[in-house]
C-alpha cells in the first residue's frame, strides 16, 4: 500500500486522530497534529460526491472505471475530482517529513 492511500485509509478510520491523540493531547503543533489538521481542512472542502469517491477508490478499493460506473460519468471526471485531493494529500505529506528532518537537524545541532 502506498503513503497517500495509507494516509487517506488511516484518516478515514479514525486511526490519524487517535494517533495523534496519543502522542500528543495537548493539541500542540507536532507533525502528526499538523497533517491531522491539513487533512481535516482538505477534507472539509470537498463536496460529499467528491468525498465518496476518494472512500471507493482508497477504502473499497474500487477503480476508476468502477467508481465511474457507480456515478454514470466518465473516468476522466472520476480522475478531475479526485487526483486533485490526492495531490494535495503527497504535498501534506512532503511538507511534514520536510519539517521533521528540519527539526531532527535543529535538535542534533543544539546536542
Amino acid at each position: 500500500m502506498n503513503e497517500v492511500k495509507f494516509n487517506i485509509r488511516l484518516y478515514f478510520t479514525g486511526g490519524m486522530k487517535r494517533l495523534t491523540d496519543r502522542i500528543d493531547s495537548t493539541d500542540n503543533l507536532t507533525p502528526q497534529r499538523i497533517v491531522l489538521n491539513a487533512m481535516t481542512e482538505l477534507f472539509d472542502s470537498l463536496s460529499e460526491d467528491e468525498i465518496e469517491m476518494i472512500r471507493l477508490r482508497y477504502m473499497k478499493g474500487l477503480t476508476l472505471s468502477e467508481v465511474a460506473s457507480r456515478y454514470s460519468i466518465s473516468e476522466r471526471t472520476v480522475r478531475n475530482h479526485t487526483n486533485p485531493t490526492v495531490l494535495q494529500v503527497k504535498e501534506i505529506i512532503a511538507r511534514a517529513k520536510k519539517n521533521e528532518l528540519i527539526d531532527r537537524k535543529e535538535e542534533i545541532e543544539c546536542q
